[in-house]
């Protein structure tokens, strides 16, 4: 009993080892660097700080935004993993294959080719000036940045979605028909009950890197549409104020912890279920 102990310990050393230099330690120095001023001592005007017009709309725009791509994300992905999940591939790693490959594509490159597509004489306008129709004008605007937004984060969630598809038994379904159910009442009865784990997933895997985003918005939005995530970029590597970053990174973690609690609230109802 011992030694398998001592095992486990040597074993989890390494994972512990990795938690503590890359996430606790940074974790630690963005408090510090939010809840302190420049010469040491505590305050709170770097998280108050959101409230200044310039941050609270960067902030307003990127919630409207990140809300924007995730609700098309899930409308686009719920039906695609209806359809995988209906074909009942005998293999998930093809499915995972399918989705995780763009993935292996640099997530600059994969930003910069829709730069290429989207812009004022890129290969959309090309195209339909080739086909003698008026061109479109989405480069530097906010639905360029979505296009970006739900192109790049739509894989995650599709997978989650598809899993819960997945996991729910035939019999269950049948049942319902059995029971006099239609195809409407069916879905919203009984699919989308018992896939709201996996919803509850996709939203959290696709809301926070969107609400967080920079690169996305300073490439597709041409520096012009500026985000939370640009302004804390900003303050990093230009104004040199990491007091004022890190505390306005400290309201984005908010968020995150907000989904957090969202996210093991409704894997629990759903193990339950």
């Amino acid at each position: 009993m011992g030694n398998s102990k001592k095992t486990s310990r040597l074993l989890t050393s390494p994972y512990i080892a990795w938690c503590l230099v890359f996430i606790i330690v940074p974790l630690m120095m963005i408090l510090f660097y939010g809840l302190t001023d420049e010469g040491g001592s505590f305050t709170l005007s770097n998280i108050t700080a959101i409230a200044e017009p310039v941050h609270f709309r960067s902030l307003i725009l990127a919630l409207i935004l990140s809300v924007i791509s995730t609700v098309i994300c899930f409308f686009l992905a719920y039906p695609l993993g209806m359809i995988l999940a209906k074909n009942r591939l005998s293999s998930q790693g093809i499915v995972t294959t399918l989705f995780i490959l763009p993935m292996w594509m640099n997530f600059l490159l994969r930003t910069l080719a829709w730069m290429t597509l989207l812009e004022n004489k890129g290969v959309v306008n090309g195209i339909l000036e080739y086909l003698h129709l008026p061109g479109i004008n989405v480069i530097n605007t906010p639905g360029a940045i979505v296009i970006g937004m739900v192109y790049n984060f739509l894989p995650f969630m599709i997978l989650p979605i598809y899993n819960s598809l997945s996991r729910i038994d035939e019999n269950v379904i049948n049942a319902a028909r059995d029971l006099g159910a239609d195809a409407f009442q069916t879905f919203f009865k009984v699919t989308l009950p018992l896939t709201v784990p996996g919803i509850i997933s996709g939203i959290t895997m696709v809301f926070i890197p969107a609400l967080t985003t920079f690169a996305i918005s300073t490439m597709l939005g041409g520096s012009k549409i500026l985000l939370i995530g640009n302004i804390i970029e900003q303050e990093f590597t230009l104004s040199y104020n990491w007091n004022l970053g890190a505390g306005l990174s400290i309201v984005l973690m908010v968020f995150i912890v907000i989904n957090m609690v969202v996210s093991a609230v409704s894997d629990s109802k759903g193990e339950d279920r």
